[in-house]
């Protein structure tokens, strides 16, 4: 590689590993701005800010949409809004670390899933990488001593499974083929918005968003637009141009930095002290997720049957959103980017925007 390739290609990089340091702090910054009774609120308020600049942006390819691909963007985005409530309210009961740390756990979760509806065993590394990571979540949850886990890793654990089966769904889901990333996202995050609405109004559900707005500082304003203009827009566009600059599993790779960053932040930054069993449980995930990455490729076929089996359909390019091991991210996401939803064509040609279904995770992230 020349000299300028070489600067180019960090010219690239440097935006995307930005976009992994950011969500790696959303965490932290969901966490400074909700509290249990405005948790439904502040997820409003936040994709009020960022829908318009979305349908604005992409109005025209959002109206060329179908009615069928409008609805299998509405379903997906009903599983989306499962996943930013539980992930929220999971965030208001444990810590930043430990959120983001847990939820990074859809990298093995989504291959592990992908292979038993495929039929297709994985291989031995991975499986020993699944072990490791689950093995650093339960001495992650433990702290300085050994006890049940927290009501709010339970809900991260919960919204981490929610995550593999958006990924998995957005993969598999023919009526949403063909739309644009942009347009698909966009409806997702509206069927978000609705759901949290609807919620809101129902009695004993926290504060609306009006009075919740009411009584935030500037403080609370910085939060709620940190995670709207840079864990979702920013995050979102980067990506996008991203991928028309360098291959989707580099852009995989860099996202896949996020675990590191949350871990970073709570600990540095929100003064997170996990205890020794918690920090050799941080290392384990983080280990355990980056070589589950690398070794999620190694799936074996399905054992021979005495009938025929009629292959699956391979599944359609995903989101450049924050991947799992082979299976997702990124989303990012929102949010939004399927098995190996950010890898290359097999000629390494990297698809175009227009061929990656978003995620964001779509901004999946709280």
């Amino acid at each position: 590689m020349t000299v300028t390739a070489a600067r180019r290609a960090w010219l690239t990089d440097l935006p995307v590993l930005l976009v992994a340091v950011v969500w790696g702090s959303s965490y932290l910054a969901a966490k400074g701005v909700t509290t249990s009774g405005t948790v439904l609120a502040v997820l409003v308020l936040r994709f009020a800010v960022v829908l318009p600049v979305l349908i604005a942006t992409g109005w025209r390819r959002l109206r060329a949409m179908s009615g069928a691909q409008i609805r299998g963007a509405g379903v997906l985005g009903l599983i989306l809004a499962a996943i930013f409530v539980l992930e929220t309210y999971g965030l208001v009961h444990t810590s930043a670390t430990n959120a983001g740390l847990i939820i990074s756990l859809t990298m093995i979760l989504t291959p592990l899933a992908e292979s038993r509806l495929r039929g297709t065993r994985l291989s031995p590394s991975f499986l020993a990488a699944a072990g490791l990571s689950v093995l650093g979540v339960v001495l992650l949850t433990q702290g300085a001593g050994f006890s049940a886990p927290s009501l709010g890793d339970l809900l991260m654990l919960g919204a981490a499974v929610t995550r593999t089966v958006h990924v998995l769904a957005m993969s598999r889901m023919r009526s949403v083929d063909g739309a644009d990333a942009m347009s698909l996202t966009s409806v997702q995050l509206g069927a978000c918005v609705l759901v949290f609405a609807v919620l809101c109004a129902a009695p004993g559900t926290g504060a609306t968003p009006w009075a919740a707005a009411a009584g935030f500082g500037a403080g609370d304003w910085a939060w709620l637009l940190y995670l709207s203009v840079f864990c979702t827009l920013f995050a979102f566009f980067v990506q996008m141009w991203a991928v028309r600059r360098t291959s989707p599993s580099r852009v995989s790779l860099l996202l896949g930095t996020e675990p590191v960053w949350a871990a970073v932040a709570g600990i540095a930054l929100a003064g997170d002290r996990p205890g020794l069993p918690g920090l050799l449980g941080v290392l384990l995930i983080l280990a355990g997720t980056a070589w589950g990455r690398t070794a999620g490729d190694g799936t074996e076929p399905p054992a021979p049957t005495t009938t025929p089996v009629t292959p699956e359909p391979p599944a359609t390019a995903a989101r450049p959103t924050p991947p799992a091991p082979d299976a997702t991210r990124p989303a990012p996401d929102g949010t939004p980017p399927a098995p190996d939803a950010t890898r290359p064509a097999p000629d390494g040609t990297p698809p175009t925007p227009d061929d990656i279904r978003p995620g964001l995770e779509p901004a999946a992230r709280p």
